[in-house]
């Protein structure tokens, strides 16, 4: 596929694609690491480790269920 940049402010943007955008799972949110090496760029999502997503998923059910597991802490 190729693409031309756009004109934003004083900088230049490229657009992608919302399919692109779906099949790698990146929002407006999503923090992106951008390399190059001198002949091009490589663009990639910056995915949190496994623990990172395990804690976060633990602190989610532990927030949705507090009252169940104070109980059954008692």
């Amino acid at each position: 596929m190729k693409k031309k940049l756009s004109t934003v402010g004083n900088s230049l943007a490229l657009i992608i694609d919302r399919p692109i955008l779906d099949l790698l799972g990146i929002d407006a949110e999503t923090e992106l690491d951008i390399k190059t090496d001198g002949k091009g760029l490589t663009i990639k999502p910056v995915r949190k480790s496994h623990k990172e997503r395990v804690e976060e998923s633990a602190k989610k059910m532990m927030k949705a269920h507090e009252k169940t597991l104070r109980k059954l802490a008692e």
